[in-house]
């Protein structure tokens, strides 16, 4: 048995599968936010959950937000920023008294989705999280690319490719930059710009919500997203071209961009034409916990 964790921001998730990837149990807890020693109790209660109703004992994977740091061992990078500096990869197989294999959430995403899921049989797959934060992974042959500094795949902290007017230096990012391809394209940044260019108050959700009623000022603000997301993924697709592009997080439910992204990228695109797709992901928000568990398919 597999048992995979999903660290998110408000929910800690927790999948066990059999062989084939069939789930045995699945169970969530609300993420014990800014309590570290309350984020491994959680955890290991989940574990805990999922040994004694399957009467199996499983391996852990965990997709966790930020990486490890080869460097030091501690978290880096994470948003969930209560596990940064802590030796979390340590104190975790030290709680769970077993291996545990971490990936971030997005190459656990991606992880997923190339194994079973929307790029399943494809050898190049990159999987983006459009949610709170934005993330990236990149998985190469159902191997999910770390990289030398654990940073591979962080499309979200890059700068916004080819800024319009307006755009540039663009918005402070939590990570001390400005500019950043997440200050522009995180659902909150989405509802901050909608924001500053209406004066209305809104969620995304509620924004797409009124473009579709035909709200000017939202379909515009839905426009502007979409040919910044088209943007940013055409500077990754001239670096990394992907078979496939999958996305998840709660922007990765809207339909419209499928179809209006590739329709505007070819012309960043260094190529004569792009056969790059573009996909949600099969899976849902169960991807980056199937692709947790997935870490042990080795």
């Amino acid at each position: 048995m597999r048992i995979g964790i999903d660290l998110g921001g408000t929910k800690v998730e927790a999948l066990a599968l059999d062989d084939d990837g069939q789930t045995l149990h699945k169970e969530r807890l609300p993420t014990p936010r800014h309590d570290y020693e309350g984020t491994l109790a959680a955890i290991h209660e989940l574990v805990r959950r999922c040994e004694e109703a399957t009467s199996l004992t499983g391996t852990v994977g965990v997709g966790m937000p930020g990486a490890i740091s080869p460097a030091t061992g501690l978290v880096k990078n994470a948003n969930s920023t209560w596990l940064n500096g802590q030796p979390f990869a340590e104190d975790l197989q030290r709680v769970l008294d077993r291996p545990v294999r971490f990936a971030n959430d997005a190459n656990c995403l991606a992880l997923s989705e190339a194994t079973d899921g929307a790029a399943a049989g494809a050898e190049v797959v990159f999987g983006i999280i459009l949610g709170t934060g934005v993330g990236g992974g990149l998985v190469v042959r159902n191997a999910a690319v770390i990289g030398a500094n654990a940073v591979g795949g962080e499309w979200g902290h890059n700068m916004l490719p080819w800024p319009e007017d307006g755009e540039y230096p663009g918005p402070s990012c939590y990570c001390g930059l400005t500019g950043c391809i997440e200050s522009w394209l995180s659902g909150p940044a989405f509802a901050r710009d909608f924001h500053q260019v209406s004066g209305r108050e809104a969620t995304s959700a509620q924004v797409l919500e009124w473009a579709t009623q035909g709200d000017p000022q939202a379909e515009a603000a839905w426009q502007r997203f979409e040919r910044r997301l088209a943007r940013a993924l055409a500077a990754l697709i001239n670096i990394v071209d992907p078979d496939v592009i999958v996305a998840g997080g709660g922007i990765s439910n809207v339909d419209r961009i499928y179809e209006r992204v590739p329709a505007l990228w070819d012309r960043w695109v260094f190529s004569d034409r792009v056969d790059t797709k573009f996909v949600r992901a099969k899976y849902g928000d169960s991807s980056g916990v199937r692709g947790a568990a997935w870490l042990w398919n080795a």
